[in-house]
């Protein structure tokens, strides 16, 4: 094992605890909602975070803000388009997400790829890539720094690869935020993903406001 990836599983591991906390404060004296929810792998905050202002390039290569994740809720993956495994296979339980949960939900529900790859993911080959989805996906790409405090700021990690080496790989997490109408972020969904788990409760979350 890399010492890269020693940090990623610590990384990880100490999200798992942070979660795992969250998640027990969650259901002391709460309702059966919050345990259906738990079960599902959605993990509300106690408190809603704010996500800083940060800016970013779409897959149309147009500016968008942080700011703007506003009146609609969000789900923020953090992956890249050369990933090998996670990454399509969330963006496609994602995309069967559509089929599963009613047209108003959907349509209430941002899903946004931001990019852990900004060397190789132009917003050209993100708009490519997330056409095979053909879901409506939103991909932002940004400075290192950028992706970096955005990745912190709502406790997803990933580790910056060494671009020097050919067909690099980036080791980052599985988890999504979950951001609200308001911009900020109330939660999690933990993976791997239980799409059918995710569908029974994503609707009364996203219709809660």
């Amino acid at each position: 094992m890399t010492r890269k990836h020693i940090i990623v599983f610590v990384l990880i591991a100490a999200v798992a605890l942070v979660l795992g906390l969250i998640a027990s404060q969650a259901l002391r004296g709460k309702s059966n909602d919050a345990a259906a929810l738990l079960d599902a792998g959605i993990v509300m905050l106690p408190q809603p975070r704010q996500v800083p202002a940060l800016d970013f390039l779409d897959q149309d290569g147009q500016s968008f803000s942080t700011s703007q994740l506003k009146d609609q809720w969000s789900l923020l993956f953090f992956g890249y388009t050369f990933c090998p495994d996670i990454c399509p296979a969330t963006l496609a339980q994602l995309r069967q997400l559509r089929t599963q949960i009613p047209e108003e939900t959907w349509d209430n529900l941002r899903i946004v790829l931001v990019s852990v790859d900004p060397n190789r993911d132009t917003p050209e080959q993100l708009k490519k890539y997330l056409g095979y989805f053909n879901a409506g996906f939103m991909g932002l790409n940004g400075e290192p720094d950028t992706i970096q405090k955005l990745s912190n700021a709502v406790s997803i990690p990933y580790i910056p690869a060494d671009t020097s080496k050919e067909n690099y790989l980036v080791d980052h997490s599985g988890n999504l935020a979950v951001i609200g109408p308001d911009g900020t972020q109330r939660g999690f969904i933990r993976a791997p993903i239980n799409i059918d788990k995710l569908a029974a409760q994503l609707p009364g979350l996203v219709g809660s406001e």
